[in-house]
């Protein structure tokens, strides 16, 4: 056999000085720190290259190539794998074992502390590919935890022929809460505790987490290109010197039957372009076509919704829909952005999309559940704090604000401040305004600025020119488990709240939650629990267009004000399968649709608040007072890791129990259940 070769490249951080010693096997303990390096690689070699065997499988496909395995020396001596670029489990499994039997050696030492090393090992199938070459010694740098700019291009080189250029981008990481749940944890152990503005960026999230090695160890051995693209890849990936993109189609198809004898379904067609132009600019379109009929509650919500002009539906999170046959809906969504990131601090992205704002499985500052929007956004990172600057273009679809076929525009910007307080303890602070084209202002400059405080602007351009509102959120981790909380404040007096008289302008809102990651030390096990609780006319203005709201769907949570829940949440992944559970109690108030009792108890966010009841006396779950369960399940499989095309089935429970008809929603007691292929890119929130 030809003697076989063993390059190492080194990635690491160092900020200070060198590193005063090597990992050090037994045979190495009589060798000069300077032969040590030298000493340390060969062992590693001739450890891996005499119990490699080459799986027989590989041998009968001729497979010819190079493997990269990426491992590290933890602080105990232990070596660890962390990647294996290579298509084939029987590889990484034989790679896995192999490293199972190395001895446990002397960790690295920076300034007489054991620190964690990491490595890269090329490896040549077949084995007598492998050529000894002389490694020059060299200087070395402390190995700490994250990578420097030089080691994160190694790090390039290395993954060069990676299924999942996105990952290297300033795209966002497209928002679900099943797949944001497992960033946190690795967020949180990296003490970075800047997570509540949603979507993320490729970029910020591959500083704590492997993506590629997450996503590899997912992949199925295929060698006809309809098993690849299906099962593993991206349908075209295009790459030039610097340039790069991908072109994939998606899906949302379902069919399903609710217990009211709906037959349900959704057809959604869809295609989703992303790619990059050198290192700091990237792009990302997608348009879905798509037809549906859904539950019948969620069909009555949609077409209580309706726009102005005839369309028969808003369809919740998605957009205006046409009629299709006679029964359905037909609704095309449409969204892009463009992202760039000039340096380390700054972000700039504008397009056409959603963004939302906590820790929670619901916010009460910005969330996912109205329909796409126009935005810029700045995002600001340095020292212990991330700013983020945000501006939206809203609209108003209800007859009384349309003219001439035209619906009423309005704006919105927001500031975001979190702050790292401690590797524990996040703080953010919210503020937002919303005004709209009164006396032609337009878009007002006044609110270009991304440093003024907003409250002030309102006030010195007229007390009725918009509507502020004000939040607080606070994070702490422990182990293992985070517990966050929002506070939201529209309007209050202090006076008033200390009186405990119900006065109906004290407008605000709590959340309080907790997430365990794997919980009771089962791996992969995530279970949350929150609680949201919102008063009578929170988010709502005596101006038509000032209220919280884009499309007739609130702009927090989904179930706008006046109500009170508790949420429980689980969700468990094993390889390629997943199970998500959810189960949500509440109470809220509607208005009474009964042509006698015409006045706003709190619960619509579009609901004039000078229409009131009364004065004082006011509290969460007032006037036609509902109770509302729903037990969520639903169970699948991911085919393809590159495009997060999933193979599901699930069942939806919905008790809805109002004092008197809602307008919306009779009292009903569904049970719907639906299986389908969906491309899981964005939320579907049904649970109202």
């Amino acid at each position: 056999m030809k003697k076989l070769s063993f390059i190492f490249f080194l990635f690491s951080i160092s900020v200070f000085s060198q590193i005063e010693k090597y990992p050090v096997f037994a045979a190495c303990d009589s060798v000069t720190i300077s032969e040590m390096s030298f000493c340390f690689k060969n062992e590693v070699e001739k450890a891996i290259i005499n119990e490699f065997k080459v799986p027989e499988k590989i041998q009968q496909e001729n497979f010819n190539d190079t493997i990269n395995i990426v491992f590290l020396v933890n602080t105990s001596g232990g070596f660890q794998v962390i990647y294996v670029n290579s298509p084939y489990k029987e590889l990484k499994e034989e790679v896995e074992r192999v490293f199972t039997t190395l001895p446990k050696i002397t960790p690295a030492k920076y300034n007489n502390y054991p620190v964690e090393m990491q490595f890269v090992f090329p490896l040549s199938i077949p084995l007598e590919n492998n050529i000894q070459e002389e490694i020059k010694k060299k200087e070395v740098i402390v190995e700490v935890i994250q990578p420097t700019k030089e080691t994160k291009e190694i790090i390039k080189k290395v993954t060069k022929n990676t299924l999942f250029p996105e990952h290297n981008s300033e795209l966002n990481i497209p928002f679900t809460h099943a797949e944001y749940s497992s960033y946190d944890f690795y967020l949180n152990n990296a003490d970075n505790s800047h997570t509540a503005v949603k979507p993320y960026l490729y970029s910020e999230i591959t500083k704590y987490i492997d993506l590629d090695a997450q996503k590899n160890k997912l992949i199925k051995p295929k060698s006809t290109w309809f098993g690849k693209k299906l099962l593993n890849e991206h349908i075209a990936f295009v790459k030039g010197e610097n340039f790069w993109f991908t072109i994939d189609p998606g899906a949302d198809l379902q069919v399903g039957k609710d217990s009211e004898d709906v037959n349900t379904f959704n057809n959604t067609r869809a295609i989703h372009v992303n790619g990059a132009i050198g290192e700091k600019f990237s792009f990302s379109t997608s348009f879905y076509e798509s037809q549906g009929r859904f539950a019948k509650y969620v069909n009555d919500y949609a077409e209580s919704i309706r726009p102005d002009g005839g369309n028969p539906a808003l369809i919740p999170g998605r957009g205006i829909a046409k009629e299709f046959k006679s029964d359905a809906y037909d609704y095309p969504v449409a969204e892009a952005y463009l992202s760039y990131t000039p340096n380390q601090t700054f972000n700039f992205q504008f397009g056409n999309g959603k963004n939302f704002i906590g820790d929670g499985y619901r916010s009460l500052f910005l969330s996912d559940v109205a329909s796409p929007y126009p935005f810029f956004k700045i995002n600001t990172d340095f020292w212990k704090i991330k700013y983020t600057n945000l501006w939206m273009w809203m609209q108003d679809v209800r007859p009384e604000l349309t003219v001439d076929g035209a619906y009423k525009q309005k704006y919105m910007a927001i500031h975001y401040l979190s702050w790292n307080v401690s590797k524990k303890l996040n703080i953010g602070l919210f503020e937002t305004v919303i005004w709209d084209d009164t006396n032609e202002r337009g878009f007002d400059v006044n609110y270009l600025n991304p440093l003024i405080f907003y409250t002030a602007v309102e006030f010195s351009t007229g007390s009725r020119a918009g509507n502020t509102l004000l939040g607080l959120s606070l994070k702490y981790k422990l182990k293992d488990i985070s517990i966050y909380s929002q506070l939201i404040l529209d309007e209050f007096r202090a006076s008033e709240i200390t009186g405990s008289d119900g006065w109906w302008a004290n407008k605000y809102g709590v959340q309080i939650g907790a997430k365990y990651h794997n919980a009771f030390n089962i791996e992969n096990l995530y279970l949350q629990a929150e609680y949201n609780a919102v008063r009578p006319y929170t988010y709502s203005h005596d101006e038509l267009n000032l209220n919280y709201g884009h499309n007739n769907q609130p702009l927090a949570h989904l179930w706008g004000s006046n109500f009170k829940e508790t949420i429980g949440i689980a969700r468990y992944t094993k390889n390629r399968w997943f199970a998500n559970a959810k189960i949500i109690i509440g109470e809220k108030g509607f208005d009474f649709s009964d042509g006698v009792d015409t006045f706003s108890y709190g619960g619509n966010v579009f609901q004039d608040n000078d229409n009131r009841a009364t004065d004082y006396g006011n509290e969460i779950g007032q006037g036609n007072t509902a109770t509302v369960f729903i037990g969520d399940l639903q169970i699948g499989y991911l085919l393809n890791p590159a495009t997060n095309l999933k193979l599901f089935g699930g069942i939806t429970f919905r008790d809805f129990n109002p004092n008197a008809p809602t307008g919306v929603f009779d009292k009903s007691n569904s049970t719907w259940i639906s299986f389908g292929l969906r491309t899981d890119v964005f939320n579907w929130n049904f649970d109202f």
